[in-house]
């Protein structure tokens, strides 16, 4: 288990990460608008970094997999994190900007495994579902306070100042990782632990090979289940937000606690929810999760006023706060044999963002040629599809007694 240290260091690095990842969100469009940039350039450099997103998921997660030292590879994408954040700030040239976007996506997609293999050489793969819970509180408080605290410093100083206090919160990051303190060679007891802890050096000398994840049956089932949770859900909160704006509702407000509420769920009720997954087992509560897409999706069709949208995003905290505790969870669950966790995170990854990218533009066509309400009937549709599919083809995966590996884990912190 980790020691008081490295518990607060895990804690800090995952809430001051994921504030610095805050202000590479809709503050860029805003910034990019302030300077003098059209609608049609801003549009094409995000979707440049959403490409670069896509394309670094799966690669991303094989290095993570073949680097030893998790915590070097994590400093260099927080260091890249905070020099993109300078380089919008001073660099705003528009070939800067694309170069920015594409970095910035590369980083991110080294961040997401490289935290979840430092987590899991932490606490092990007993205590992996509580403290999955713990980082997944602690992003959405460090997501909550940075959009309040960048908010006041765009609206008091500049959205230039944005991307200085963005860069500047990496610091505190790389601080609480150095704070995390690598257990030694595992005792013997831990020599069953999960075989994602052995050295390269140790692995090679298995018969595994990265893409022998791949047989596992089960991982393709959730993968699709993946794409159908980010079609599903990408989709819903901005065809429902421009609804209310057609109906002349001012939607200052509900934009704002519509982010807001969902973030007090995830801090609420992520460690809850890890518990609940190690004692009764990952499938039923992937299937509570998965279940509040359709519900979510159905409400909004009955086209709710303002109030009742944000009440409604109750449902999206339920979901989100499942789906991102049981992607590196399931993902660590069925690389027991193999050890190549990041790249199953980054493969499950990339099923999620194809989903998300796919479901506004499908659920905008929809709704253009058949009308709001039967969008929101066909998010439902790819909600529930994916909730039946769950319930009808995926298998728990929560471990039982490991399998003793051929050569004792090293943790690769």
């Amino acid at each position: 288990m980790e020691t008081s240290l490295s518990r607060h260091g895990l804690n800090g690095l995952n809430f001051f990460t994921a504030a610095a990842q805050t202000g590479f969100g809709p503050f860029i469009s805003v910034y990019l608008t302030e300077i003098g940039w059209n609608q049609t350039d801003i549009g094409l450099v995000l979707s440049v970094g959403t490409a670069a997103a896509l394309a670094s998921q799966v690669p991303a997660g094989a290095l993570v997999d073949a680097l030893h030292d998790k915590r070097a590879v994590t400093v260099a994408a927080l260091l890249g994190l905070g020099l993109s954040a300078l380089a919008l700030a001073f660099a705003p040239a528009s070939g800067w900007i694309w170069g920015v976007q594409i970095v910035h996506s590369l980083v991110s997609s080294v961040l997401t495994p490289a935290i979840a293999a430092i987590t899991l050489a932490l606490c092990g793969h007993a205590f992996y579902s509580e403290r999955l819970g713990e980082n997944a509180r602690y992003a959405s408080l460090g997501n909550a306070v940075a959009a309040a605290l960048m908010g006041a410093v765009a609206n008091y100083l500049s959205e230039r100042m944005v991307f200085v206090l963005t860069a500047a919160l990496v610091v505190p990051a790389i601080i609480g990782l150095l704070a995390i303190r690598p257990r030694e060679a595992a005792e013997e007891d831990e020599a069953e632990d999960h075989p994602a802890l052995l050295t390269p050096q140790a692995r090679k000398a298995r018969e595994d090979r990265p893409w022998h994840i791949f047989r596992e049956p089960a991982l393709h089932v959730f993968a699709v289940c993946a794409v159908l949770f980010g079609l599903a859900n990408a989709a819903m909160l901005p065809l429902m937000l421009n609804a209310l704006a057609m109906r002349s509702v001012d939607t200052g407000f509900v934009v704002s606690a519509s982010i807001v509420v969902p973030q007090i769920i995830t801090a609420a009720a992520s460690p809850w929810t890890g518990v609940m997954a190690q004692r009764f087992g990952r499938r039923p509560v992937l299937l509570v999760g998965f279940a509040a897409l359709p519900v979510r999706a159905l409400l909004f069709a009955t086209m709710p006023d303002a109030a009742q949208v944000v009440v409604i995003q109750v449902l999206d905290g339920v979901a989100g706060t499942v789906f991102g505790l049981m992607l590196p969870l399931i993902a660590a669950d069925l690389t027991r044999r193999t050890g190549f966790l990041n790249l199953a995170i980054g493969a499950l990854g990339l099923g999620t963002s194809l989903g998300a990218m796919f479901s506004t533009t499908l659920a905008g066509f929809v709704a253009d040629h058949f009308g709001t309400s039967a969008a929101f009937m066909g998010l439902a549709a790819a909600g529930g599809l994916g909730t039946v599919l769950l319930f009808v083809l995926m298998p728990e995966t929560r471990p039982g007694p490991m399998p003793r590996l051929e050569a004792p884990p090293v943790v690769a912190l």
